[in-house]
């Protein structure tokens, strides 16, 4: 059976080793197949030993997208497309499913992984959604650097205006490219879901606990609580209220820490 390739990328110390090696575990224990696990990152401390490092590129149009995205008061927020380069992981064996760290796995990923092969797979992003944009959101993304590869290309030869174009916006950026192209699928949305809209949305946040959705495989953690505010409960604002998480402790944390080894989670 042919092994999955998952990539997640970490820059900076926003997020710490933690929640990539509960990524990997999330993954690892709802895929039925071999795993491989790639982060790119600059800073590698931590990490459980399984996972393989892909030191983050400095890439060449670097100063000419940074220049853009501090005009969209966006600073760093298109570093990814650098996983679109073909011939950045060796030895790849067909698409790669790649995480955003912000996400809890909570459902088989084997579907996601095999949805709509060829294409560039997200999930209808939330807020785009209510204003009629067809723009993906940039959580969850299956692609092929293969046949993909136009996504870091394009950036690489136009960047400021590539940038300027998607309104510094890496998902926009993405899906738009790939819908262009005619290879863009959308991921179920009772799939991937998102802890403020789908698991704890106002104002029955007030009355009840989070609730974890039946067919969810992926919550995404976007903007604020992420996870380590949700598990005991939040208070940002009136909307964004949430009382402790029980499922969210148990996914993130307590079988990740079976999985791996209380070091490691």
């Amino acid at each position: 059976m042919r092994r999955a390739t998952i990539s997640c990328i970490k820059w900076g110390t926003l997020f710490g080793p933690e929640y990539v090696n509960r990524l990997y575990s999330g993954v690892r224990r709802n895929l039925d197949r071999p795993v491989r696990f790639l982060c790119m990152t600059e800073h590698a401390e931590g990490l459980h030993p399984d996972i393989e490092v892909l030191p983050l590129p400095e890439e060449p149009f670097r100063g000419e997208m940074d220049r853009a995205l501090a005009v969209a008061n966006r600073q760093g927020a298109m570093r990814k497309v650098s996983l679109f380069r073909e011939g950045l992981v060796p030895d790849l064996e067909g698409p790669i499913l790649g995480f955003d760290l912000d996400v809890v796995i909570t459902g088989p990923l084997d579907p996601l992984l095999d949805l709509a092969p060829g294409k560039v797979a997200m999930r209808h992003d939330w807020t785009e959604k209510r204003k009629g944009r067809p723009t993906g959101h940039g959580s969850v993304f299956r692609y092929d650097p293969a046949h993909h590869g136009f996504l870091y290309e394009e950036i690489a030869a136009n960047p400021y205006a590539e940038v300027e174009a998607a309104r510094g916006s890496e998902q926009r950026y993405t899906s738009h490219k790939a819908m262009d192209r005619g290879v863009f699928e959308y991921i179920p949305e009772d799939w991937v879901v998102s802890f403020k809209y789908d698991c704890n949305p106002f104002p029955g946040n007030y009355l009840n606990a989070p609730r974890l959705p039946e067919a969810a495989r992926v919550v995404c953690f976007h903007g604020h609580p992420k996870m380590d505010e949700a598990i005991e409960g939040y208070r940002g604002s009136l909307i964004r209220y949430s009382k402790p998480c029980d499922w969210l402790r148990e996914h993130w944390i307590d079988r990740a820490a079976a999985d791996l080894g209380p070091d490691w989670a």
